[in-house]
């Protein structure tokens, strides 16, 4: 293997140990974020409370594509993920509501 050979190498797997610890991140900051969510369900069903906040929504999600564009991330690709837990959110929500 050359120098370079073995630099690029080198430089894959320290860019593969970021991704991993990255995603570990990932993994429980959306734990915690479920926990709280779930909490938010458990406090709408005993309230009577719908288990969707349209507004709530919109709001979190124009939030996020600010984020995004600050964060030199795709805001429609932070908008669909954003929508996407929302929707396992209020599927929670509605279970609590049974």
């Amino acid at each position: 293997m050359t120098d370079a050979s073995s630099r690029a190498a080198e430089l894959l797997k320290e860019h593969r140990d970021s991704i991993d610890r990255l995603d570990a991140v990932l993994v429980y900051t959306l734990a915690e974020r479920f926990k709280h969510t779930q909490a938010v369900g458990r406090l709408k069903a005993e309230h009577a409370l719908p288990p969707s906040d349209p507004l709530r929504e919109s709001q979190q999600i124009e939030r996020l594509q600010r984020m995004a564009l600050d964060a030199d991330l795709d805001p429609e690709f932070a908008k669909n993920f954003l929508n996407f837990i929302i929707g396992e959110v209020i599927q929670h929500h509605k279970k609590h509501q049974s």
